[in-house]
């Protein structure tokens, strides 16, 4: 988790005003996560920061490219993305424990922002439900031998084991027949 560390915005010292920082995200960053969906990538994270009086507004801009692996074929790829997203940081005194998708809420004794978690979210959001090599990834294809093993016929060995029936199911055969 030190790792993480580097994916805080210190804004209590800003000026009113905007200001950029820029992340790299790597598998270090995803192995801090056990449950990721991804597993590595090469991310770079732009995130403006609009501070105003009571009011944080950050934008997210990450670009790069993740693993993934093919639901298909097993195979593992590389594949393009791109995420723009938007935050408010609101301050509060008060116990306040309603944090949307849209709005973030802090003490206004807080002075920095741990972004990591929702540069987590952000990048597992992005994956796609079902994920095919050649519609993710940029000129490839499922691998054909894991594909041939999908479509071939069983071989001679597994067609004598489905012939060999248990004597004691045999006299049932023949009722159906009958």
């Amino acid at each position: 988790m030190k790792h993480l560390k580097q994916y805080r915005i210190p804004f209590s010292g800003l000026n009113a005003g905007k200001h950029n920082f820029e992340f790299d995200i790597n598998k270090k960053f995803f192995d801090c996560y056990e449950h990721s969906i991804v597993k590595d990538g090469n991310l770079k994270a732009e995130v403006e920061l609009q501070k105003q009086e009571n009011l944080l507004i950050l934008h997210f801009d990450i670009q790069g490219e993740i693993q993934l692996t093919c639901d298909t074929c097993l195979k593992e790829f590389m594949s393009p993305i791109s995420i723009q997203e938007r935050i408010l940081v609101k301050f509060t005194d008060e116990d306040w424990t309603d944090n949307t998708d849209e709005v973030l809420i802090l003490s206004k004794s807080d002075h920095e922002l741990d972004i990591a978690e929702l540069l987590y979210e952000y990048i597992n959001l992005a994956v796609p439900y079902i994920v095919k090599c050649e519609e993710q990834g940029e000129g490839i294809a499922c691998d054909p031998e894991m594909l041939a093993l999908f479509t071939s016929e069983p071989d001679a060995e597994e067609q004598k084991e489905e012939e060999i029936i248990d004597p004691r199911w045999e006299a049932l055969r023949n009722i159906k027949n009958n």
